[in-house]
């Protein structure tokens, strides 16, 4: 039902979808007309809160956003749109020349104006979208307009051409290899130049082909997206590229420059875009905000709840007056955990509760977990205070598989799928072999050997079936290379947890989950004050460990190195990390002259 011209000449329509299916099934919809064509807009929400209007990308259509829009209708008005040519939306005619960067402002402005004539919106783009935030964001017309941008998978051209003239004009071997590398990645920018063969392909068999490729390959998950318009989407958006990328990589604009905050979230498995286009952008953005996310490129349908929850602080951010509250995180590595779920065992003190500051200053959601319900829930709220956006306790024995379990299926309920796992929780146990019974045995298994298992098989689980990569760090001792006659058990224990961390590290490295042993050597934990030391009496062990208390209260190695040491082997993949010098220096020997541990391993030690 056409209500009659709106403001700007636009035709406008506004009404409930029907039949249309999806999750976009209760938007309201109105048609917009700019430049001889109609666009189909889609709104969420209360149009009395501040507007985020989210462009697709290539070959999509709007509802790529579908899960995304549906989080943030909850507190912004949520609006998408069909990019001319594509879903609903009309095409222009002739197509060459109808796609360039000037129309599609002309285009967003109206959309714009339609939907928020009285206050400046909040933008977000992914892929193309990006593409064209960048012009919108920069281009003087739209000067008061944008509040704020966030780009994902999709650089500016102009940006991207003053990158490539500068490698170009001093070619030294890593510039050249970023050029070789971008290049590579940038394969079908190429074909899509070709004429009619883009066309051809989409229409025919890989149209039909798209969904499953991108399930399989991106690990999208399937239903109404991508949408039946596909084929065509795909063929008209071929304009896209050969309208607007030669004359711009060869003629970049010099004063591209963002007149808007910008937050910048940049998927580090992303097959098409390498992450050092980004490098030079901070000249280019001013007030810019950096996000990474271990994920392949369609992030909006593979990573909604990451997205949805770092769009809705930047924009609150603000809204408030200060786009800098939208990073809570400080440190070298606020950028990398921003947002990100890590779960911590054995984390109400010592190395789990350090390493759950340690990501909470990082910016990371943080679930607590011990056997310590007290515990646990005061080291989710410390980490809420350093920085955490948000922070839970849990109260589990890792032991316990059908503890862990119910414990994964309330995470992914609740909280969604864990980015890094650290199987912490351990139990201390000395005493030589032949006093070492079968229930200690078993109890010191259990814990530090079935609780990685656990956590390992569960949770891994889940990091590998949604198909966007993760981490697992397993913290295993000095002692798992280290014979002792004093450790049979405990060392017994955490050498298995080496050799499955070396095994799952093979064995995951395919699906992009990355598997680190941490072994940290003599730190000051608390560990010493829960040890049992087997084959002496109460007042024996009671004396022993105070007697290791006071050593490990010497040597005072902080676990907040440890939890460095972890943050850091995240980031740079490691498979073993010897954390203390000592840790160190045993892990060399082993490696090299494995006669000489053994060697000490027969000295019986004082007590």
């Amino acid at each position: 039902m056409k209500t009659g011209r709106g403001r700007n000449g636009q035709h406008d329509r506004a009404h409930r979808r029907q039949g249309a299916g999806g999750t976009l099934a209760e938007a309201r919809e109105r048609w917009v007309r700019t430049g001889g064509i109609e666009l189909c807009v889609a709104e969420l929400g209360d149009p009395e809160r501040p507007t985020v209007i989210l462009v697709h990308g290539y070959p999509d259509s709007k509802e790529v956003w579908s899960e995304v829009a549906r989080g943030l209708a909850e507190r912004f008005h949520v609006v998408l749109y069909d990019v001319r040519g594509c879903g609903r939306s009309t095409a222009p005619r002739p197509l060459r020349g109808g796609f360039t960067l000037e129309k599609l402002t002309d285009d967003f402005l109206a959309v714009a104006d339609a939907v928020s004539p009285d206050r400046p919106v909040h933008l977000v783009g992914h892929d193309w979208g990006s593409v064209q935030g960048w012009e919108f964001a920069t281009v003087r017309r739209t000067e008061g307009r944008i509040a704020s941008f966030t780009s994902m998978s999709g650089p500016s051209l102009d940006h991207f051409g003053h990158w490539i003239q500068k490698r170009l004009a001093r070619p030294t071997p890593r510039r050249a290899a970023q050029l070789l590398g971008q290049g590579a990645k940038s394969w079908y920018v190429y074909l899509l130049h070709t004429p009619v063969l883009p066309e051809l392909a989409w229409k025919g068999p890989l149209g039909k082909r798209w969904p499953g490729i991108l399930q399989r390959i991106e690990k999208v998950p399937g239903g109404d997206y991508p949408t039946a318009s596909l084929p065509t989407d795909a063929a008209h958006g071929a304009w896209l590229y050969r309208d607007n990328v030669r004359a711009r990589l060869r003629r970049p604009r010099a004063d591209a420059y963002a007149h808007c905050p910008v937050q910048l979230i940049t998927p580090t498995g992303d097959a098409f875009l390498s992450p050092r286009l980004y490098d030079d952008l901070g000249q280019w953005a001013p007030q810019l905000v950096r996000r990474t996310l271990p994920a392949q490129h369609w992030v909006p349908r593979t990573r909604p709840d990451q997205l949805t929850a770092w769009i809705g602080e930047f924009v609150t951010a603000k809204e408030e007056g200060d786009p800098a509250k939208a990073v809570g995180a400080s440190g070298p590595y606020a950028d990398r955990f921003g947002g990100q779920l890590v779960l911590i065992t054995g984390a109400a003190g010592g190395i789990g509760r350090a390493t759950a500051f340690a990501f909470a200053e990082a910016g990371a959601r943080i679930i607590a977990v011990d056997r310590d319900a007290e515990g646990a829930a005061r080291t989710a709220d410390l980490a809420r205070l350093i920085g955490a956006p948000q922070a839970w306790g849990e109260a589990v024995d890792v032991s316990d598989e059908a503890a862990m379990e119910k414990l994964a299926d309330k995470v992914d309920a609740e909280y969604g799928t864990v980015d890094v796992l650290v199987n912490n929780a351990g139990i201390g146990l000395s005493g030589s072999f032949m006093d070492t019974t079968t229930e200690d045995w078993k109890r010191v298994l259990d814990v530090n050997l079935w609780g990685v298992i656990h956590g390992c098989r569960i949770f891994g689980k889940r990091m590998a079936d949604r198909g966007q990569g993760g981490h697992i760090v397993n913290t295993a001792s000095a002692a798992a290379y280290q014979p002792s006659r004093i450790l049979p058990a405990y060392s017994t224990s955490k050498a298995a947890v080496l050799m499955l961390s070396e095994c799952l590290r093979a064995e995951l490295a395919g699906q992009g989950i990355g598997v680190t042993a941490i072994c940290p050597g003599l730190v000051n934990t608390g560990i010493t004050g829960t040890a049992r030391f087997t084959g002496v009496s109460a007042e024996e062990e009671k004396r022993r460990r105070a007697r290791a208390a006071r050593m490990y209260g010497l040597r005072n190695y902080p676990p907040e190195k440890v939890a460095e040491a972890i943050l850091r082997a995240v980031v740079r993949n490691q498979a073993v990390v010897p954390v203390t010098p000592e840790a160190r220096g045993a892990h060399l020997l082993s490696r090299f002259t494995p006669r000489a541990l053994r060697a000490l391993a027969r000295i019986e030690p004082p007590v």
